[in-house]
């Protein structure tokens, strides 16, 4: 991340550059939304959107172009159901079309599933989609790397409703038993789950305190907010360090969309004409506040 970043070839964006590309990302989730036919997990795919935007654009050491290099970050994204936010990103990275995403989105046989598959997606380090995995699979990766010298990190994205599940917290406790330093956990704590919102189904709070009772390095952040994002990706310790680190997102989801915004009936959806015309008025109208 940071320096290690350019010598992928990752160009350099500024934080201004950062919010035009997640505003992008959101624009073309909307699209996507209103011409597949069946349901897309848009909620979540908007409150994590600032966050794969900051780490395919500017944290993450990938090279869509050498996908196989030894030297690249590793990322797993845990939540699973947000594939397609970080279809999206990937192709703006540069790692495949995003035409070939919407063409194909959801069919059979297609490369884009409503959860990742690697096998079927070059450039996908892991198939997730049952939520708990991912950071367990992170900190087998993190740890191999540690095994072989490598230098490269394993960045993982949960949301914080599957942090309720005890998989997630054996693997906490191996990352920082293991001192784990490479490895990154992103939290998109958006505070919804499927059909409820977190606190009324599990008591997460004291949240931050959890981690840190597991012995990880803890940042919060607004997870909306870009420059503090990338603060804390250049801020990351090195890999050599004997903590993982979490950094906790303060996201809301369905953001952008007002409509969309702390809605449960959102957690997925599907947009026609009227609805997607609505949605793009109201993320066009967040955005010129934004900027004002």
């Amino acid at each position: 991340m940071g320096e290690e970043s350019l010598q992928a070839g990752q160009p350099v964006h500024t934080v201004e550059e950062l919010e035009d590309l997640a505003f992008e990302l959101r624009s073309k989730l909307l699209n996507l939304c209103g011409t597949y036919e069946g349901a897309v997990h848009i909620g979540g795919d908007l409150s994590v959107a600032d966050i794969l935007t900051a780490l395919f654009h500017y944290g993450l050491n990938v090279d869509p172009t050498d996908i196989a290099n030894p030297k690249r970050d590793r990322f797993v994204l845990s939540k699973g159901h947000a594939a397609v936010c970080m279809y999206i990103a990937m192709s703006m990275r540069g790692f495949f079309s995003y035409e070939g995403i919407v063409d194909t989105y959801g069919q059979l046989d297609s490369a884009y599933g409503m959860h990742p598959c690697k096998v079927q997606l070059p450039g996908v380090e892991c198939s997730t989609g049952s939520l708990g995995h991912g950071l367990p699979i992170a900190v087998g990766m993190a740890l191999s790397a540690l095994g072989r010298g490598e230098s490269h990190r394993v960045v993982c994205v949960l949301g914080d409703g599957e942090t309720g599940e005890g998989s997630v917290w054996e693997a906490a406790m191996a990352a920082r038993s293991n001192k784990l330093g490479n490895l990154v956990a992103f939290v998109d704590r958006n505070r919804q789950l499927m059909t409820s919102f977190a606190e009324e189904r599990v008591a997460f709070e004291p949240y931050p305190d959890k981690w840190a009772a597991f012995g990880w390095n803890v940042v919060l952040v607004d997870g909306h907010d870009m420059g503090q994002l990338v603060a804390a990706i250049d801020a990351l310790p090195p890999t050599d360090s004997d903590r993982p680190t979490v950094v906790i997102c303060e996201t809301i989801k369905g953001k952008g969309v007002d409509f969309m915004e702390k809605n449960l009936a959102w957690h997925a959806g599907s947009l026609g004409a009227a609805d997607l015309e609505r949605a793009m008025t109201a993320l066009k109208a967040t955005r010129t506040k934004e900027l004002v």
